[in-house]
Formats: structure tokens, C-alpha cells, sequence
């Protein structure tokens, strides 16, 4: 096996990774075209400031409970058919939205858009069946970062497609055209990839509904950390109801509330059932993991992927806000920080793969806290110049996180990587509606500060409590034999 990536090559693994990777990039050009359309969508339908903001925390919601349940069945189903289901429905939805004319039907169908960034669990999966330990983190930092320049693809195009028609409706022919191209590519993708290299095996988790973990005191702790997630919806709905934006009535306000409730209570029964007779009778050694693993890189995903999502939502806008630049302008600066992703994202990846994942997320998490606390002191005062360059300086390090966290995940546990990844992913959505929902809240300057600040607590969780993977994993073949899997 070649110990160097090359990315030059369209042939078995490279393939796979290119095109699930442009996958990956098509799914995040129709989801997070919001954001450098909102300029346009404010103005044509008048929206104000806060019905604008609403939307974009509508955005980036759905997907938390999304890559959850996408997690679950990438592992039962594999990713080819799902990656592809993905990229059709969500692409007509999307066009669904792009042709609503009142704001409580953009409203509801940008919540229902968001499930399209769940498409990022299934790549994960693809990408860690077809490349080894040793190469996962710069492979799994390829498709994580030129996957997610999708969002700068929208930036890039979509406002000049939007601008080119000359027509109020320029923005709904703009996300229109985009979703048509995803929902094409999601059938040319179905007919080209393949779940595994030939020979190879599929894992699948013994029992879906709720990931399989190794210890009394690792349940309790994967339980605790559901509690986020409802939290995060909860969030939303606050947000929605007659005390903020009078979207909702109370009745349905506290009947949300109620129905997460529920489903929390019941997806802890669901936890105990699939796990209580496993733990009881021992889990064999090949199948044990530690589930603080999870449980650090749940928040430092938070952080990383969760900053992204939310700054490029509100850049284009701030730019305009605070230093009143022309919309295109403004969409064009803000589109340099999902450029970042080209390299930053892959960096982060091997550099984990090069020397170490702890002391990568160490290091990128470090940066990450310096350039968003300098970010917390900008004024109107200061030079958009600047600026810029400090969120630079702040997107390299964040995406590089984002590969990090990545290079990790499929080195805790094989047969169970889409769930791990699915409830990593989803930690970034509840950063994105958090930071998103504070933005709306207080002034951008608070909205950066408040970043660097959860940084540096992700940072203290690193040093203390993460692990740096070592030696193997060994999963089970259907025949009884063993598959040892290297880590290092």
C-alpha cells in the first residue's frame, strides 16, 4: 500500500474519493446557499433583520436530528444509495423553497432544506471504507475540504446568476438552478461508486436505533450527550415562539417542547434496550471503544464545524452591516472563507495522519480561540483589511480542526463510524444554531467573542481527557474470521 495520497489518479480509491467528494460539494452549494443569497432575499421580499436571521438558524437546524438518522442508516444501508436519495430529494425541496412567496413557507421549507448537510455523514463512511488508517485523515481532510468548498461555490456564483437576470426573482432562478445540478448528480452518482472495494467487507452495527457502547459509565455519558441536541431544537423553538419572533403560537410552542421530550425519553429506552444485554453479558474486546472519544471530539466538532456554518451565514451580511460595502462585494469577501477550505481542512487531516490527532486539535484549537477573541475587539472603526484578514486567520484554523476531528473518527470504531460520525456532525449543527442564535441576539462583536471563549474550554477538555489512537481495531467477518485494522 502507497503511504502517499495521489490525487492525480481517477482509479479505484482516487475515484471514489473525487466523486464523493464533489457529492459532498454539491450538497453544501444548495444548502448554504442562503447565506450569500440572504442580501438578495432580504431586499426582494423585504424581510427585516431579524425575520433574515431566523432563516438562517431555520437552515442549519434540520440537520442535527438529520445526521443522526442518516449516521444509523449509512451503516445499515451504505452510502451509495444514500448519498444519492440525499442529493435528489434535498435538491427538490430546496426548489420547492426557492419558489415560496410568503415568509412563513420560506421559513418551513429552509427548515426541511437543512437536512441535505446530513449528506456529510454518509462521505465519511464512503471515504473510511476505502482508504486505510494510515491515509484516513488526509483522505477523510480531502473530502471534508474540497467537499465543503461547495459553500464557496455558492458565494462565488450564485449572487452573479442571481444578479445576471436583472429581475426581483433572480435569487429563486440562482438556488433553482444549483438544486437541478444536485438532484442530476445524485443519479449520476448512484451509478458510478460502490459501497466497497471489491472483496471487501461491509460492518454493520448488531442493532440500529442507538449506538452500541462498551461500559455502564460509557452509556450514562452517550445518554448525557443526546442532551445538547433537544436543547439546541428547544433553542429554536424559543426562538420561534411569541417572546421572540411570534412565528409560533404558544400552544404549539410548548407542545414542541413537549414532543422532544418525548422522543428524549424514549430514545433513552431505546439506548438501554439495545445495550443493556451486551454490557450484561460482556463485550468482547474487539468491539470495545471509549466513549469519551466520542464525547470530545461531539464538542470540538461543536467548535470547529459549528464556527464555519454559523460565520459564513453572517459574513456577507456583516460586511454590509458594519462596513457597508455593496452586496456583491460583500458576498465576494465572504466567500474567501469557505476558500479556506481547499487547503485548511486537508492540512488538518495530515497533519493528524503526520504527527498525531491530539496534538494537532491542540495546536488548531489554540488559533482557533486567538483569532476569534481578537475578532470579539473589532469595531466599525476598524480596517475591513484587517478584518478580513483576522477571519482568515480564524477559518484556517477552525477547518483545519474540522479535519482533525475527522481524521479521528473512523479510528474509534469501524462498523459504527456512520453513527460516531452522524452524532459528531450533528454537534456542529448545535454550535451553528447556538452561535447563530446568539448573533441574533447581541452584536457581531459579542457573536466572536463568544466563539474564541467556547474554544478555549474545548481546548482544556483536549488536553485533559482526549487520547491519541493507537495500535488496532479488529472487527469480526461474517465467516467468524478476524480483520485486524491498523491505526498507526
Amino acid at each position: 500500500m502507497e503511504d502517499k495520497l495521489n490525487l492525480f489518479s481517477f482509479k479505484g480509491k482516487y475515484r471514489i474519493l473525487h466523486l464523493t467528494w464533489f457529492a459532498f460539494f454539491m450538497t453544501f452549494v444548495v444548502w448554504l446557499s442562503l447565506g450569500p443569497m440572504m442580501p438578495f432575499i432580504q431586499e426582494a421580499l423585504s424581510l427585516t433583520e431579524q425575520q433574515a436571521k431566523v432563516l438562517l438558524i431555520l437552515n442549519v437546524a434540520m440537520t442535527i436530528p438529520a445526521r443522526i438518522i442518516v449516521g444509523m442508516l449509512v451503516d445499515k444501508l451504505g452510502p451509495k444509495i444514500l448519498f444519492s436519495a440525499i442529493l435528489m430529494l434535498g435538491g427538490l425541496i430546496s426548489i420547492a423553497f426557492s419558489w415560496m412567496q410568503s415568509y412563513e413557507q420560506l421559513a418551513l421549507f429552509r427548515f426541511f432544506s437543512g437536512f441535505i448537510g446530513a449528506g456529510f455523514v454518509v462521505g465519511i463512511r464512503m471515504i473510511s471504507e476505502w482508504f486505510p488508517a494510515k491515509q484516513t485523515g488526509t483522505a477523510q481532510g480531502i473530502y471534508g475540504g474540497w467537499g465543503n468548498f461547495g459553500s464557496a461555490g455558492a458565494a462565488f456564483c450564485l449572487p452573479f446568476i442571481a444578479s445576471s437576470f436583472s429581475d426581483v426573482n433572480g435569487w429563486r432562478y440562482a438556488i433553482t438552478i444549483a438544486s437541478v445540478l444536485a438532484i442530476l448528480y445524485g443519479v449520476f452518482y448512484y451509478f458510478n461508486v460502490s459501497n466497497t472495494p471489491k472483496g471487501s467487507t461491509y460492518f454493520k452495527p448488531k442493532k440500529s436505533g442507538a449506538m452500541e457502547v462498551s461500559s455502564y459509565s460509557d452509556l450514562v455519558l452517550y445518554i448525557v450527550m443526546n442532551i445538547p441536541l433537544y436543547l439546541a431544537l428547544s433553542l429554536l423553538t424559543w426562538k420561534l415562539s411569541p417572546a421572540n419572533m411570534a412565528m409560533i403560537s404558544s400552544t404549539i410552542e410548548y407542545i414542541v417542547y413537549g414532543v422532544l421530550t418525548v422522543i428524549f425519553v424514549l430514545q433513552v429506552f431505546k439506548t438501554w434496550h439495545i445495550n443493556a444485554q451486551h454490557l450484561r453479558q460482556g463485550v468482547p474486546r474487539q468491539h470495545q471503544y471509549k466513549f469519551k472519544q466520542v464525547a470530545i471530539l461531539d464538542w470540538a466538532y461543536l467548535v470547529t464545524f459549528g464556527t464555519e456554518l454559523a460565520v459564513i451565514s453572517i459574513l456577507a451580511m456583516f460586511y454590509v452591516d458594519w462596513f457597508e460595502l455593496p452586496k456583491i462585494t460583500a458576498a465576494l469577501l465572504a466567500g474567501i472563507y469557505p476558500f479556506i477550505n481547499l487547503f485548511a481542512r486537508p492540512g488538518g487531516g495530515y497533519l493528524s495522519d503526520k504527527y498525531g490527532r491530539k496534538l494537532t486539535l491542540m495546536i488548531v484549537f489554540f488559533g482557533v480561540s486567538l483569532s476569534f477573541i481578537a475578532l470579539g475587539n473589532v469595531d466599525k472603526s476598524w480596517s475591513i483589511y484587517l478584518v478580513v484578514l483576522l477571519t482568515i486567520a480564524g477559518g484556517i484554523f477552525s477547518k483545519a480542526g474540522s479535519g482533525a476531528v475527522f481524521a479521528m473518527v473512523p479510528l474509534i470504531q469501524r462498523r459504527l463510524t456512520g453513527q460516531i460520525a452522524g452524532m459528531v456532525g450533528a454537534f456542529g449543527n448545535v454550535g451553528a444554531v447556538m452561535f447563530l442564535t446568539v448573533n441574533s441576539l447581541v452584536g457581531y462583536d459579542q457573536f466572536f467573542m463568544l466563539i474564541g471563549v467556547v474554544s478555549a474550554i474545548v481546548l482544556v477538555l483536549i488536553i485533559v481527557f482526549l487520547e491519541e489512537p493507537k495500535g488496532h481495531m479488529t472487527e469480526i467477518l461474517d465467516d467468524g474470521t478476524v480483520e485486524i485494522i491498523k491505526l498507526n
